[in-house]
């Protein structure tokens, strides 16, 4: 048997099953909390908070569909639903008319300031409370070694 096709041990088993427990579960109760406080999806929140991570609140639609790792048209389709609620704005590139940017509104600008301080309330309640110091940094050192050998290992999916 080769390493790629090993099975994992009762150990690795248990932890690889217990992180997709509490990935699943958490990320489903920020997404509830979100939309049940703010109406905004975790999707939308996404897209928000990466558009006023830039001073010019503005993004190319495929950098920002690269981002949040999504798919031109999931990225297209999403913005439209976006774009009709009010929150973003598609802008055409002067210089590159095939180039279309996605630009937060003053909607969406408020949307996120009035969901954030609920959404990070969630946050530190459902992970940060329940940690030690110890532990939060242990979970930012594990976090960030995955991160590392995801971003060192292609993908096999395509944009």
């Amino acid at each position: 048997m080769t390493e790629a096709s090993h099975w994992l041990s009762a150990a690795e088993q248990q932890a690889w099953r217990s992180f997709l427990r509490v990935q699943d579960k958490l990320l489903t109760r920020l997404a509830r909390e979100l939309q049940n406080d703010s109406g905004l999806s975790a999707a939308d929140y996404g897209v928000l908070v990466n558009l006023t991570d830039v001073p010019e609140g503005r993004l190319p639609m495929l950098e920002l569909a690269r981002t949040v790792e999504w798919e031109k048209s999931r990225m297209s389709h999403h913005i439209a639903r976006m774009e009709k609620r009010g929150l973003v704005a598609r802008e055409e590139c002067a210089g590159d008319k095939r180039v279309a940017f996605v630009a937060i509104t003053p909607e969406g600008r408020e949307a996120i300031e009035a969901a954030a301080p609920r959404h990070v309330a969630a946050v530190r309640r459902l992970v940060v409370a329940p940690l030690t110091p110890a532990e939060l940094a242990m979970l930012g050192q594990i976090s960030d070694r995955i991160l590392e050998e995801l971003e060192r290992e292609p993908s096999s999916g395509g944009q």
